[in-house]
């Protein structure tokens, strides 16, 4: 039997009409022949991504990690490839004071042990004093590798929140890519998760249904209350970190406050 959103006893206000499955397979199918020309555009972009032009740099450039200034050509650990995150930082902010956003792309990818397997390196870099950083990553529980780039130039420092990619030729390294924005959601699952929901992100700029439920901000799931709650106000931070020992309900953000 087919239903129809016309049936009154049947049909939920403000949602897609509800269809027998073989509907649902037509639609469904007329999708698919949409998402296969998305996949082949995304090959065809990343192609493009691999011919780019390089630039080369001084790789004997020192960051600062656990064992203290290293040549940054340390961080392919003798792979040939480098992905890094460059992680935004507010000095002298509580754990709770940091970056909601890089929060989410840095526990997303927690080891790297299958990009390590394909010969590709990773490494989160940071502009935040080294003795602030090793206890944010103690505090996280984090095992990636990470470093302080802290006075040190671009490619290797400058700005953060950015997606890079780097080659390693002997002792010689090349800046291959870099992305900021929501160029750097590939690090992020839980964006493509959703994205496939019914109610998707659930932010304001999203093309949803008529009668779907009101959007937020965008990001407003990233930083909750001790409950869970999405909340930006004095008790808020980071979702994950309310997994972490010490985390504490009640922590005034102070003057640093938090950052959208």
């Amino acid at each position: 039997m087919t239903i129809t959103p016309k049936d009154p006893t049947t049909a939920l206000p403000g949602r897609p009409p509800i269809v027998d499955p073989d509907t649902w397979q037509t639609a469904r199918d007329e999708l698919l022949v949409r998402e296969k020309a998305h996949t082949r555009a995304g090959d065809a972009l990343s192609a493009a991504r691999r011919r780019l032009p390089m630039v080369e740099f001084d790789g004997t450039v020192e960051v600062v990690g656990p064992e203290g200034p290293v040549p940054f050509l340390d961080l392919f650990e003798g792979r040939d490839e480098l992905v890094v995150y460059k992680h935004m930082w507010h000095d002298g902010a509580p754990h709770q004071g940091q970056c909601e956003g890089c929060t989410t792309m840095a526990w997303h990818l927690k080891d790297a042990v299958y990009l390590n397997a394909r010969g590709v390196s990773l490494a989160i870099l940071t502009t935040g004093r080294w003795d602030e950083v090793a206890s944010y990553i103690d505090f996280m529980g984090y095992t990636q590798p990470w470093y302080s780039v802290r006075g040190v130039d671009e490619p290797v420092g400058g700005n953060m929140g950015f997606l890079t990619c780097f080659l390693r030729d002997g002792d010689r390294t090349f800046l291959t890519y870099s992305t900021t924005g929501r160029g750097i959601e590939p690090f992020n699952g839980t964006f493509a998760l959703l994205d496939r929901t019914p109610y998707g992100r659930g932010e304001a700029w999203e093309d949803n249904p008529e009668g779907w439920p009101e959007g937020n901000n965008a990001c407003w799931y990233w930083r909750s209350d001790a409950e869970g709650n999405a909340t930006w106000g004095p008790t808020s931070r980071p979702v994950p970190q309310w997994t972490r020992p010490g985390a504490t309900p009640v922590q005034t953000l102070g003057r640093h406050g938090h950052h959208h």
